[in-house]
């Protein structure tokens, strides 16, 4: 008999460490897809692991065979920088990955008879505002508003959501016998993250951890920002809760299947001035790279996140000052002592 289990995709990745953790301790049998082996440390929290890529048919196959899914933490994508430079790639990993995954979904939850719960991290790279007077203007920013991302990383995150959003409530809507639903997708666009235990991985807005990390190993860091650069961020915690969260909270009272999440929104030169105060002889410098800059101005000063405030509940337990010093600064010098 299959066994009711959780798959997280991309579980090797800076959310999948704290969300595996967390899900082991709830006893939940959970089997992972990633490109490249789970750190034993991870591993041995797994019921199964497998290693392949999402757009892999067969491997999917396989996992239906075995396993009855019930839940799917799709976290597995190129992020934003990469996928710049390898938009082919990006597109298939990100895109054709996720509908490769959907159908997976829509085929388990009609073998076991009721829906699987999809649930999406998106990012904020899915707006694109046009020039710095406008971000300034448009202050906290709706789901529904500056649609138009100029990356393909986020172009890919957007089309998601709406592939996401079809096969949760139009699904093969002119066949002859619609069919149940089968697909809960249920979706979060994360602001920047910036977690204690995973080192940056190529996102745009890695330049808030890079900065910390630089600092408590004694490097210089030149941040490719300017210092008036202000986007808004999450401590790691407050992602994987609100990830958990979502999962579980009833249907009935979810009014969307896209949600902003935000938690703070400062300044880079004021978190330059957090890192400055725990690592006074730190160097930090400025050192604008216009390119990546013109995609970070892109993205809203702050967003609108009271849909998720008042639908299921969100609420970060970290804010600015919190994040940097009680959670990041000391435990990242912890890991370089």
């Amino acid at each position: 008999m299959r066994t009711p289990s959780v798959l997280v995709t991309g579980a090797g990745g800076e959310i999948g460490h704290g969300l595996i953790t967390r899900l082991a301790a709830t006893g939940r049998q959970i089997v992972t897809i990633d490109i490249a082996p789970l750190e034993p440390s991870l591993a041995r929290l797994v019921r199964r692991e497998f290693t392949g890529s999402i757009t892999d048919a067969r491997l999917l196959e396989r996992i239906l065979a075995e396993f009855e899914i019930d839940l799917v933490f799709h976290l597995a994508a190129l992020l934003s920088t990469r996928a710049e430079f390898t938009p082919i790639a990006a597109h298939e990993v990100n895109v054709e990955g996720t509908l490769t995954l959907l159908e997976f979904a829509q085929h388990e939850g009609e073998s076991h008879g009721r829906a699987v719960t999809f649930v999406y991290p998106s990012s904020i790279a899915a707006y694109g505002l046009p020039d710095l007077e406008t971000k300034m203007r448009a202050g906290k920013v709706r789901e529904g508003e500056w649609n138009t991302p100029i990356t393909m990383y986020g172009c890919n995150k957007l089309y998601c959501e709406h592939l996401g959003r079809y096969y949760t409530r139009h699904y093969k809507q002119l066949a002859a016998d619609l069919a149940a639903r089968r697909v809960d997708f249920r979706c979060v666009r994360f602001p920047g993250l910036i977690s204690a235990v995973t080192v940056p991985s190529g996102g745009t807005s890695d330049f808030a951890p890079e900065m910390i990390h630089a600092a408590a190993k004694g490097e210089p860091y030149a941040c490719f920002v300017r210092p008036d650069t202000r986007i808004p961020f999450m401590a790691m915690p407050d992602a994987i809760e609100a990830l958990l969260q979502l999962a579980t909270v009833p249907d009935a009272r979810l009014t969307q299947t896209a949600y902003n999440l935000a938690a703070f929104n400062p300044t880079a030169d004021e978190i330059r001035a957090k890192v400055m105060a725990a690592f006074p002889t730190a160097s930090i410098i400025w050192t604008e790279d216009v390119k990546r800059q013109r995609i970070v101005d892109s993205w809203p000063a702050d967003v609108d996140d009271r849909a998720a405030r008042t639908d299921w509940g969100f609420a970060p337990r970290y804010d600015f000052s919190q994040a940097f010093e009680d959670y990041l600064i000391p435990t990242i010098r912890e890991q370089y002592r």
